[in-house]
């Protein structure tokens, strides 16, 4: 078998966000994270009430957006001077305005000097319109689609409002104007298998998606799912289980999506289970090593 993947100049043996940008842009680029102060229809009652059952709801930034930008910038060049540096809103369902605003968080990424823009939002809070003005942006845009799961089953258990259908709308939405997707995925939520995950890369998978969030379940306090596992009804995966099946899911992934994470970082102060994840250089390690062992790579049973 290969020892080498196609998309790595170094021991990866997964397409990386790092490679990615080296290839595409010729160096770094790193993300300045910044809330712009808007909802979601999962929090506000137009879908659902009290967002997603592991959504923590913490307080909104009282700073702007330019002083967001201006302070992530500043620290991200302290260590990486070379770096371009991409304006990402973040923070809850980012295009979830009407479209003028839209058009002026835009524009402000523009006048801020931002490299590029990254949005992360839900597949219902897209139409024509705003697809079409995300599009116009002269400048490198990733919209982060949250899709979580592809089983509708465990979407309504943890109170996603919307289904995989609409998903999949929202997707060939972005697709057809030539947006670049990113989309995102947790492991463990309640009551899937191993099997359900390796599914939902699967399904995933054949959509060719052009980047991929994997995530790990985190169980933040004051959370749904923290009563779920106070009261022992979620079981939360073991590190050598979550990185077995990211292994065995980077398999099912066509070879040219790049990773852009293959575990998640979960607020330190907020963190219940599983405490192993705060250690993301181990499980980066161990992660390596798990496909080393397996003698295998991404894409190698992607069909």
């Amino acid at each position: 078998m290969l020892n080498h993947f196609t998309f790595s100049d170094d021991n990866k043996r997964y397409h990386t966000l790092a490679y990615h940008n080296r290839k595409t842009y010729g160096g770094r680029v790193c993300k300045a994270t910044v809330d712009a102060g808007l909802s979601c229809p999962n929090i506000d009652g137009s879908r659902g009430f009290g967002g997603c059952a592991f959504c923590a709801q913490t307080p909104r930034c009282e700073q702007s957006v330019k002083e967001q930008f201006e302070s992530e910038k500043a620290r991200i060049l302290r260590k990486f001077p070379d770096a371009r540096i991409l304006l990402y809103y973040a923070a809850h369902s980012n295009t979830y305005c009407p479209t003028g605003h839209l058009s002026e968080m835009l524009r402000e990424a523009v006048d801020l000097g931002a490299f590029g823009v990254s949005i992360a939002t839900r597949a219902d809070c897209l139409d024509e319109e705003k697809t079409a003005l995300l599009s116009c942006f002269p400048r490198p845009m990733t919209v982060e689609l949250g899709l979580q799961t592809a089983h509708d089953s465990t979407a309504a258990l943890v109170n996603r409002c919307h289904t995989f259908a609409e998903f999949l709308r929202g997707y060939e939405l972005l697709k057809a104007h030539g947006i670049r997707v990113c989309v995102h995925i947790i492991n463990g939520l309640p009551h899937e298998s191993a099997e359900m995950m390796l599914e939902t890369a699967r399904i995933l998978g054949k959509l060719r998606p052009d980047g991929i969030k994997i995530h790990l379940l985190h169980i933040l306090r004051g959370t749904k799912l923290c009563n779920m596992y106070n009261s022992g009804e979620l079981k939360p995966l073991e590190k050598s289980e979550y990185i077995d099946i990211v292994a065995r899911q980077l398999e099912l992934l066509p070879p040219e999506t790049v990773i852009e994470r293959v575990t998640g970082d979960g607020d330190k102060n907020l963190l219940v289970a599983p405490l192993w994840s705060a250690d993301k250089i181990s499980v980066l390690g161990g992660l390596d090593k798990r496909l080393a062992e397996l003698d295998t790579f991404q894409g190698r049973c992607f069909v």
